[in-house]
């Protein structure tokens, strides 16, 4: 009995795994309750755009504007590479700290995302949501992500930390499709 108890949990583990990005925003597993997490959002919670620099006139680009002296990479998808410049955040100078280094992620509806190993954060870089174009960590998985659409809907998804943005067109990462074993390393 003992026995089938495992093999079910295991089996529940591996299937959320599986779904946990594509389904529930950025990688965060999606919590009971949608609507509160949303409520939480819209009564005072951070969000991906608080303080953020943005430009929204070209919605073919990512949202956030990268940081001015921020760390520049490439992720390398196969023969696709996709520029993007990590923040300053303690969360991007830890992953800085191990490049190279290579992340496995799947494509889901709006994100590419894989479990990653833990990385330390502030409480206050925590936000709901994301910018078209982050890249993220999700703290309550952990999960590497870079997201590319739905933005106006993804306030009801928490435990974010931004750590940077692409620096190239979104298409040029929505247009792939697949799993990927994506080398990232400091851009020359």
């Amino acid at each position: 009995m003992k026995k089938i108890g495992t093999i079910i949990l295991s089996a529940i583990l591996a299937i959320s795994m599986m779904t946990a990005c594509g389904d529930s925003g950025s990688g965060s597993q999606a919590q009971s309750g949608d609507q509160s997490q949303s409520a939480e959002a819209s009564e005072g919670k951070k969000v991906a755009k608080d303080g953020a620099d943005m430009q929204t006139s070209d919605k073919s680009m990512p949202t956030r504007k990268p940081a001015e002296n921020g760390t520049k990479i490439n992720m390398y998808f196969g023969d696709t590479v996709i520029p993007g410049v990590l923040n300053d955040s303690q969360t991007a100078k830890a992953l800085i700290a191990k490049l190279p280094y290579t992340q496995k992620v799947s494509r889901y509806s709006h994100d590419f995302c894989g479990v990653t190993q833990d990385l330390p954060y502030d409480e206050e870089s925590v936000h709901y949501g994301w910018l078209n174009g982050d890249i993220d960590y999700a703290t309550d998985a952990p999960y590497f992500t870079i997201l590319f659409e739905d933005e106006e809907s993804s306030e009801k998804y928490g435990h974010q930390v931004n750590i940077g943005v692409i620096t190239c067109p979104l298409e040029k990462i929505s247009a792939l499709q697949g799993e990927y074993e994506v080398k990232i390393e400091l851009a020359q």
